[in-house]
């Protein structure tokens, strides 16, 4: 059967951990607030950055927005292809597509580095729609941007045969927000444990089971 799966981009589609993790830590430092282990800032991979620096560093917003400006500085430079698609995922795509599925991306990264990236990897092609978050941090909740996606595809009032893929559980929150299930991907960057507080759908633990699960819906 036909249907429309929204996937997330950072530990679904890409694995980008790199660039993040470093593009933070360039961040912490210009704010007095250095971390040098990198396996701590792994928490910013996926969510959005402002919330993640305020909860982490313990910094007020208006602080958040500096680090965010700061992040960006290495991230449009270096860190946006520090980055590469996971293996099997292209090829999944196009199976996908030939099944006559709708593909999208809902991805909390901000839109214009989202298709950046797609373009980059030569995969953009395959999605019908990307919605991301705003530059202006606006709009960067992940239900926001999933029903951002599905008003874009003319959706909003047609829920069924919709599904949500990503790696963490704001995911599985914001699909959850909108009525449609979410499919969570393990090989991601979020732990086990906070994937099955959330009760997704299924979990997954690599592409191969991703693509299993996905023709078999």
């Amino acid at each position: 059967m036909e249907k429309c799966i929204l996937f997330d981009l950072d530990g679904t589609l890409t694995e980008s951990g790199e660039g993040i993790v470093k593009s933070v830590q360039y961040a912490l430092e210009k704010m007095g607030k250095p971390e040098a282990d990198a396996a701590k800032l792994r928490v910013f991979i996926g969510p959005p950055l402002i919330e993640q620096f305020m909860e982490y560093s313990g910094m007020s917003r208006a602080e958040a927005e500096k680090a965010v400006v700061y992040y960006r500085e290495r991230y449009e430079a270096t860190g946006i292809f520090e980055n590469r698609p996971y293996p099997g995922i292209e090829e999944m795509l196009k199976i996908l597509k030939e099944k006559g599925n709708t593909l999208a991306v809902a991805s909390s990264k901000p839109e214009y580095y989202v298709l950046k990236i797609l373009e980059h990897f030569h995969i953009q092609n395959y999605f019908d729609e990307v919605a991301g978050a705003t530059m202006d941090e606006k709009r960067t909740d992940k239900a926001d941007v999933i029903e951002e996606a599905l008003k874009r595809l003319q959706l909003s009032e047609k829920r069924e045969n919709i599904f949500m893929v990503g790696d963490k559980a704001h995911d599985i929150i914001g699909a959850r927000k909108n009525g449609i299930p979410c499919i969570a991907a393990s090989y991601g960057y979020g732990t086990m444990q906070e994937l099955r507080q959330e009760k997704p759908f299924r979990i997954v633990r690599s592409v191969d089971e991703l693509q299993e699960a996905l023709l078999s819906l």
